[in-house]
């Protein structure tokens, strides 16, 4: 199954975003990249063992968005490549700037 284009939506909140991505853990470094059908894939360094890569993905999205780790959840997907990430503190702006802007 192809990973679905993510999608920046607000929820009720403006300061709120909902993120839809692909995990790749045991990647040789911890990024996030554009993919060609328009999703989101990030890169983590941690094996899928034990909730790790689950862990990495909080910390590096907090330290991406520069917020507590508290205010980054895993949604849905917490067995899956396949994530649906709710972050509390960010706008839909500061997100797509911050995770895409390399154009590739």
């Amino acid at each position: 199954m192809p990973p679905q284009k993510s999608r920046f939506r607000d929820k009720d909140a403006p300061d709120e975003v909902t993120l839809s991505v692909r995990i790749q853990p045991r990647a040789s470094k911890n990024e996030a990249v554009r993919l060609e059908n328009g999703g989101l894939k990030i890169r983590l360094t941690a094996p899928p063992v034990d909730g790790a890569a689950n862990e990495a993905l909080v910390k590096f999205l907090a330290h991406a968005f520069s917020i507590a780790k508290s205010r980054v959840e895993i949604v849905s997907g917490h067995t899956s490549r396949d994530k649906i990430v709710r972050v509390v503190g960010v706008s839909v702006a500061d997100a797509e700037s911050l995770l895409l802007r390399r154009d590739e």
